[in-house]
Parts: C-alpha cells; structure tokens; sequence
C-alpha cells in the first residue's frame, strides 16, 4: 500500500512537471512576436545584435562575369564593375564594345561564356580558410547577381531563361553556394548571401513584371532561405520597383515570422526604390564605395579591394588598396558605429587572386592583436580626434565617393588631420594610433586613480596622467616589440561610464 501511494504520488509531480512545461511552451508562443506584412510592424523587430558585434565579413561576387572578368579602370564610377559586363555590352557602352569585339568577336553573345564558367579550381575548405585568417566573422556570396545565373540549383532559373542558368545544371555541375556554406560553417562563421531582385535580361521580367516577382522570385528566394538557412540577406537590383510592387513587406514578414531563420537573419535596406526611406530600425543602412554613415543608424560599407566588385583582369597594382590603408577602413568604419564588407572577386576557375588573399591574411594578422579594440565594440561619443588646423566637412569631396581615410591621417599644412580613433566596449575605450609617437594625449576623457594603461599585444603597463581635461599616455619608455607596429591600440580601462 505505501508502495502505491508512493507511485501515485511521483505519477502526479511529473503530471505537474508536465502541465509546468506546456504551459510555458504556451505563454512563449502566445508572447512570441508576429510581425505584420506593413513597414510600421516589421521595424518592431529591431536588428540581432550579433551583427553589431561581427564588425567584418568578406563580400564574394563570383558568376558568369567572371569570365570576361573585364571593366575600365575609371575611379569612382559604376563603369568600374566588372559584374556589369552583360549590361554594358547592352547599352553599347565603348569601353566594353571595344574590349569584347577584339577578344571575342561582335557576334559572340554572353551565354556563350557559361560554358567556359567552370569553377574547375575551386576549393571551398581553402576559401574558408583564408576567410577565418582574415578574422572575419560573417561571409556573403552572390547567390545571383542581376545576370540572373544562380549559383545554386533554381529551377526557376531554368524555367524562366528557357536554358540551364544555373550551376548545379550548367557548367560547373556542382553546387557551389552549398558546398561553400558547409566549409564557411565548419570554420565556425556566418554565412549570408547576395540576392538580385531584378535580372537585366530575363525574359519574364521584360515581358511581365509582376509575374516574376509572384512565380519567379518570391519561389527562388523562400527555396534559397529554407535550404541554405542563411545569416545574412544583401538584397540589390531593388531601383527598379517600389516596395508596394516587389511585396517586400509580405517576404520581409515570411523572412521573420516563418522561415527557419527567422530570430537571427540580417536584412540590408534594398528592398524597393523607396525602402532606404521606409527603414526605422529592421534593416541595416548601406553605402557603397563611400564615406559610410554615423553611429545613429546600424550601417555597413561594402566595397572591393579594388575599384570592382567582380574580378577585374584590367586592374593593376596601384588599383588594389594596401593592406595598411584596409586595415585603416576598418578602424574608421567601425569608430563610427559601422561594419565593414570587404569583397573579392574570384576566377572563373575557382581562385582566390593571390594579391586578394594577401590583404585578407594581412588584415587577420593585425586583427589576432587587436582585434578586441573591434569585435563588440560601439562608438564613443566622438570616433576621431582632429588635430588643428580646418577639418573637411561632410559636404567636402573627401567625404564623397571615393573616400579615403588613409588621407585624411595625413599631416598637411593648415588642414586638420585625424591623429585617433576611438571604440569603446563596457567601461574600456580604445585608442587606435595611426603613428607612432611618444605620447598620447587624448582630449575630453576623465581617468580615474585606478585607470589602467595597456598597448594591445603588450604585456607592458604605460603611464597615464589627467591634465586639464586631457589624459596623456606616456609611451616613452616602451622598448623594442613593446609597440606591435603602425595602428596600434591603447585600451584605457575603468574610463567610459
């Protein structure tokens, strides 16, 4: 008998154990937010913070344009995008015409470079290798640029084209866009894609627009989402409609409320001509070959090493940013709120340029070191210090397209330079020198007795005093390796409240 009561007594703390457990099932689901297909519900969502705090991704456009891999060099211009071959050729752009007719013939027509698309070379566990050296935190490939060939298998693609425009049925017979997730994913990073809304020349779309928005891209885009579960969406080619017309609101709802992504994808601001301006807190901002944005909005620059983001054969040495002046762009990216998307442009064959591989491991390096004056950081209340002298303004060219930090570090008569950048993480603010000096003096920052001063990457603990409203670091007794080269970072800790 007390064996009974004893079992009938367990039976009921599991039946409540039980009820316990469905019933915050029920109050998880029932408080779960569910976001309406309207922008006012969706920028209720907010941003996952895990963006924020990744900082750096590598941007990859790679399809049938790498082929003819070809674009003039005219800085600051979109005739720079070796991506836009097809198009060019289109609006008899002469550069483009001249180029194609010698090497190819007048008569030669674009598909006709699929065949030699072949991504013979291609090894995605070497790719993600040089990704997780650069110390990126986040990959985004192309998985269709406004050419419309996929670099997955979209049998819309095929149907739409009327051809196999497509890399699992094409040439390359292989699936590269999953083959590269699974390596990017073993090597513990994100992985997120570029998606074109439109395509140039797909003859759905010139013929019937929404028709390619209900049976040709809303399709694609939830097979692309549900089979891949991507981190990051980058939409594009989104000028030509407005919002009303491509259903954003409703994919955008999808994307939150239904997919299996829903809690952790990233959406960039692309989503219909007027979707910049719907923006109040769903999508990250994006600036292109430009001087970014500041830290009221979560922003992220995207550009190539070069003046393409496609592989341009036609791009010389001096067409590449050094690794220094990249390293450079983060640090200013990042002390102003932002991320930086870096992009490469792979062969035809599969291959990383060597030069582009160069400038990911360069920046890896100098991220082992200070790479916590970066990752998780936010914008202090100021991301530079000027010296004297006039300081450009936001409606100078030096903060048009064409932006360039690296000169604006430099020392010039009568004109303000940067001499610091600044993060800050918790209590800690960063200082990131561009040259060496003997002291640091940082204006308008209050230290404590207890306020410690360290050099990333070194063991030793420098001098830092209050002057006026001032802190002054003193660096002069650093020795040899004590300073781990140009750029490096000062953490002030116990200083930011």
């Amino acid at each position: 008998m007390a064996n009974f009561m004893w079992q009938l007594k367990n039976k009921n703390v599991h039946m409540k154990k039980i009820l316990i457990l469905l019933l915050i099932i029920t109050s998880v689901n029932c408080f779960a937010q569910h976001y309406e297909p309207n922008w006012n519900s969706l920028n209720t969502r907010g941003i996952p913070s895990w963006f924020q705090n990744a900082k750096f991704g590598i941007f990859i456009h790679w399809g049938v344009y790498s082929v003819p891999s070809y674009a003039p060099v005219i800085e600051n211009s979109g005739y720079s995008y070796a991506e836009w071959y097809w198009y060019r050729l289109h609006e008899k752009q002469k550069d483009f015409i001249a180029f194609h007719d010698k090497n190819y013939g007048p008569n030669f027509q674009y598909q006709q470079f699929e065949p030699m698309f072949t991504a013979s070379m291609f090894d995605p566990k070497q790719w993600a290798d040089i990704f997780k050296r650069s110390g990126a935190k986040y990959v985004v490939l192309t998985s269709k640029h406004h050419e419309g060939y996929c670099l997955w298998d979209s049998k819309e693609a095929d149907r739409d084209w009327g051809r196999s425009w497509n890399a699992v049925t094409g040439t390359p017979h292989r699936d590269l866009l999953g083959d590269l997730t699974n390596a990017v994913r073993d090597d513990g990073l994100k992985m997120g894609y570029y998606y074109s809304l439109y395509e140039w020349f797909n003859p759905l779309w010139q013929t019937d627009k929404p028709k390619f928005v209900s049976e040709h891209l809303f399709p694609q885009f939830k097979d692309l989402v549900t089979k891949y579960k991507p981190s990051v969406i980058f939409a594009d080619g989104e000028w030509e409609l407005p919002d009303t017309a491509w259903h954003s609101p409703e994919l955008l709802a999808w994307l939150f409320n239904e997919s299996p992504v829903a809690k952790e994808v990233v959406v960039n601001d692309r989503w219909g001509s007027n979707t910049r301006e719907q923006n109040k807190g769903c999508m990250y901002a994006t600036s292109e070959y430009g001087s970014g944005m500041n830290a009221n909005v979560v922003w992220e620059e995207n550009r190539g090493i070069g003046h393409s983001y496609g592989y341009n054969r036609n791009e010389k040495i001096d067409d590449y940013k050094t690794s220094h002046d990249l390293i450079l762009m983060l640090v200013d990216i990042v002390s102003r709120g932002g991320n930086l998307l870096l992009d490469i442009g792979p062969t035809a064959d599969g291959r990383i340029p060597v030069i582009m591989q160069q400038r990911l491991t360069d920046i890896g390096k100098w991220l082992d070191i200070n790479g916590e004056a970066i990752y998780g950081t936010r914008a202090w209340t100021h991301s530079y210090q000027w010296s004297e002298g006039i300081q450009p303004q936001k409606n100078d060219k030096s903060f048009m397209a064409g932006y360039d930090v690296a000169q604006l570090v430099k020392p010039k008569k009568d004109s303000a330079h940067i001499e610091y950048f600044f993060t800050k993480k918790g209590s800690d603010l960063y200082c990131i020198v561009p040259a060496y000096s003997t002291q640091v003096r940082i204006h308008d920052v209050k230290i404590s007795s207890n306020t410690k001063a360290t050099v990333l990457g070194s063991n030793k603990t420098f001098s830092c005093k209050q002057n006026g409203n001032d802190c002054v670091i003193d660096l002069s007794s650093a020795k040899v390796g004590d300073i781990p080269g140009e750029l490096f970072a000062v953490k002030l800790s116990g200083v930011v409240k």
